[in-house]
């Protein structure tokens, strides 16, 4: 509480000391969300290893009530020039003393910096800046980023050439400063950064949208190196900071991953393409479609283990996917279908991962397997569509009573990925390791999963809304595939289907 009212002190002092110097306009929005949960999120039942230990999947509790404050305030000078800070109180969990919740709520409570950032227009010109933490996601359509939508410290350039083409240029750096060298402390924070440079090109013309774009990354060789004082030894996957994990690197279920050798380059080359192409010529048809490409250079090998053989692998990754989405607008509501296929790994980690990599991919065809509306509660997973394919269909947006919608989806996952990969994997429940990062599970070609979602949104006034979200998942992962992990020495596991019944109450101002 006390970080609260320091936090409203300031910007009552930048108020009134930035109000008398000049002529600034103060704008504040921000939102209010109280949500309650009740669900099973865990994919697997139990897990028995090879001595024959049992581990339940989840130690969860099935019931969830919490909240959460976003804050922005603009400091608006001129159509040319402004500031933005972006604050984030949350999410407090109902009687978690940890994050304020427990009786008295006194507790010191996550006040998190989400953006800060300026936007200026380059004088004389048509060019607009901004500098700073800011949201970025790279060009999509057709189930949301399947490489990166998240926060990052940058700078954005955008310059409109006329009414049909447009530039934007981006300099991010998502990773700097964070790698701790435990055995040699002066060679910390050395060749740890990750810079991200991008070229989009945004074409607009009557009942077409095409921005193709590309990105070119470098990695340093520490970059994915964070110390885990609970193991005593480096982390290969890298830093993660609440999002989903950099998948930069093979699937972290593998063998011997975790002892990744050291690489002479001291720099990855990192590089990703897209070519999303909206069509609304023929309106009320709505056509979107989305191919991108990944490559990440390997640094350094690991061996991988295949009964009881050691085989050397790359940590090289590269892959491509393909995403679509046709709607048909109706009075009352807009049916749709939508589907998406992305490269998966032929079963020869020597020849690395044929998956496609990502910084924080955050698909959202669907809602309880991916971003899609009202995931907040219980922090369901953003699709990391890498290794799967999908169909599905939809009817959004139907609305028979007024300020009463609904959206209903199904959509089925199946996996690319050779079921060979398996047995270089270290466990049975490998494939759910993705949940424990918020990304989706690793499917191979005997694998599947049913998603079911009903999202029902009622306006009470203007400025809240009320959201209940109805989401099944049944779970079609093949047992017979899976207990040949390791070797057949990577025990086994019962699985269980998913489900999730939420409110949500969102007051935005």
């Amino acid at each position: 509480m006390k970080r609260i009212c320091t936090l409203i002190l300031a910007a009552g002092l930048l108020l009134g000391a930035a109000t008398g110097a000049s002529a600034i306009d103060f704008k504040a929005k921000g939102q209010w969300l109280m949500g309650f949960s009740e669900g099973q999120g865990s994919p697997i039942n139990t897990f028995r290893d090879a001595q024959g230990a049992k581990t339940k999947g989840s130690t969860e509790d099935d019931f969830q009530a919490a909240q959460r404050l976003r804050l922005q305030l603009d400091a608006v000078a001129s159509e040319s020039l402004s500031g933005t800070v972006y604050f984030e109180i949350g999410t407090t969990q109902w009687g978690q003393a940890s994050s304020g919740g427990a009786l008295g709520a006194d507790a010191n409570n996550t006040i998190r910096l989400k953006r800060a950032y300026i936007d200026w227009a380059v004088p004389q010109t048509d060019a607009k800046v901004r500098m700073g933490i800011q949201g970025v996601a790279l060009p999509n359509v057709a189930g949301g980023s399947a490489i990166m939508d998240t926060d990052v410290a940058g700078i954005t350039v955008n310059y409109k050439f006329n009414d049909n083409v447009g530039l934007t240029a981006l300099w991010a750096r998502p990773l700097n400063d964070n790698y701790v060298d435990k055995n040699k402390p002066s060679q910390s924070n050395y060749l740890d950064n990750m810079d991200l440079f991008s070229l989009m090109l945004p074409l607009t013309f009557d009942g077409v949208k095409v921005t193709p774009w590309a990105m070119y990354g470098m990695v340093g060789k520490n970059a994915l190196k964070s110390w885990n004082d609970k193991t005593n030894s480096y982390d290969a996957i890298g830093t993660r900071d609440g999002n989903p994990q950099f998948t930069l690197r093979p699937y972290p279920g593998l063998t011997g991953v975790d002892n990744i050798g050291k690489t002479g380059n001291d720099y990855g080359t990192a590089f990703w393409a897209g070519l999303p192409l909206a069509i609304t010529l023929w309106d009320p048809l709505n056509i979107e479609l989305d191919i991108n490409y990944g490559y990440m250079q390997g640094m350094g090998r690991f061996d991988a283990v295949k009964n009881g053989v050691t085989k050397r692998s790359s940590t090289e990754r590269q892959g491509w996917l393909a995403k679509a989405l046709v709607e048909y607008k109706l009075d009352w509501g807009v049916p749709g279908i939508l589907g998406w296929y992305a490269s998966g790994d032929d079963g020869n980690p020597k020849n690395g991962s044929q998956r496609m990599p990502s910084i924080v991919p955050m698909g959202n065809f669907t809602s309880f397997l991916g971003d899609g509306n009202m995931g907040w509660v219980r922090q369901d997973y953003a699709i990391d569509y890498a290794g799967t394919w999908g169909i599905g269909a939809q009817i959004r947006d139907m609305s028979f009573i007024e300020d009463l919608s609904h959206t209903f989806r199904v959509a089925y996952f199946g996996g690319t990925n050779s079921t060979g990969m398996v047995k270089y994997m270290d466990s049975a429940s490998a494939w759910a390791y993705g949940y424990g990062e918020n990304t989706s599970p690793y499917l191979t070609t005997k694998d599947a999963l049913v998603e079911f979602n009903l999202v029902n949104s009622y306006k009470i006034y203007e400025n809240l809304e009320m959201n209940l979200e109805l989401d099944y998942v049944i779970n079609c992962m093949d047992n017979s595939t899976w207990k040949k992990a390791n070797g057949g020495n990577g025990g086994s596991f019962s699985k269980q289907d998913m489900w999730k019944a939420q409110v949500v109450f969102a007051y935005s101002f």
